[in-house]
């Protein structure tokens, strides 16, 4: 998987490429370590996740806890939707 990292003011947005699963997780929980104070929302953009796994899906809930609920998913394929909402995040977490 690849991870690209932009910041705009208090949010940062993580652009996800691939697989987000049991072996790429912990790329991402790397990333999600290094976020500052100043951060105080995140964006995921899916629009190039090909397959979200139960590991990813952990790292979206810890992003959640960490932003206190300041997290969007956006331009999510039908395929990772599904999967999301069997999970019951997208009653947590915004989709757009």
């Amino acid at each position: 998987m690849e991870i690209e990292k932009f910041v705009e003011g208090d949010t940062v947005t993580f652009a996800l490429k691939g697989w987000l699963d049991t072996q790429s997780a912990p790329d991402l929980e790397a990333e999600l370590a290094e976020i500052g104070s100043d951060i105080s929302s995140i964006v995921f953009d899916f629009k190039e996740l090909e397959y979200i796994s139960s590991s990813g899906i952990r790292q979206i809930v810890s992003a959640y806890k960490l932003m206190n609920g300041n997290v969007v998913l956006k331009s999510v394929s039908g395929e990772v939707l599904e999967v999301l909402n069997m999970t019951g995040i997208t009653k947590r977490v915004n989709v757009e």
